[in-house]
């Protein structure tokens, strides 16, 4: 019974975002602040906010980007910024194939946003797995799974923390400091310890 209820939790989760996300796009984006924290401590609320933390550091470093500085690099091997916000889009994915225990498809990974839609798609990624964390009772679940030709493999959560989740944190850092080399610096206003602007 208790599984069923966490299924059905979950498929709301999942409808209610798939049905939004599109509309979310064309309005306001997630992250502009960190939502309210849970009530309570659990493994999955933590997680949750975890990921409520990258998103907000992903949609400041990524707020107020023009054109060219999509193109900038800060050298010639360097990525650009736009070349960085696409990783962290694939991240994104994984993050949240994982928050819904769906396996990573190797044919969906050359499938990309527009770059009209990469920030606000990511953005919406991370709120969506972060909602659906927040509810879980066991993050064991919670694998990071590969299909591939020549068959499955499966890493365990562990991996989505030191893997996806810390390394969309590095990479938004890299955006903020790509930008600033553009002269285009992130509003100075963002207070990263309280998740939100200061006033």
């Amino acid at each position: 019974m208790e599984f069923l209820k966490s299924y059905i939790g979950v498929l709301a989760i999942c409808m209610f975002h798939t049905l939004n996300a599109q509309e979310t796009m064309k309005n306001e984006v997630p992250y502009a602040a960190i939502p309210d924290a849970p009530d309570a401590y659990s493994a999955g609320a933590v997680i949750s906010r975890m990921i409520d933390g990258l998103g907000f550091r992903y949609y400041w470093a990524t707020e107020g980007l023009s054109d060219e500085n999509f193109a900038f690099r800060t050298n010639e091997t360097g990525r650009s910024i736009f070349e960085t916000m696409e990783h962290v889009y694939d991240l994104s994915v994984l993050i949240l194939n994982s928050a819904k225990k769906a396996s990573n498809d190797l044919r969906s990974e050359n499938e990309k946003p527009s770059k009209d839609e990469l920030r606000a798609t990511t953005l919406v990624n991370l709120k969506t797995a972060s909602d659906l964390f927040r509810f879980s009772e066991d993050l064991s679940e919670h694998k990071i799974i590969y299909q591939r030709e020549k068959g499955v493999t499966e890493f365990p959560f562990w991996y989505q923390i030191n893997g996806p989740i810390e390394d969309a944190v590095w990479h938004a850092g890299q955006i903020a400091i790509i930008r600033r080399a553009a002269g285009n610096p992130f509003n100075e206003k963002v207070s990263l310890f309280r998740g939100k602007l200061k006033e």
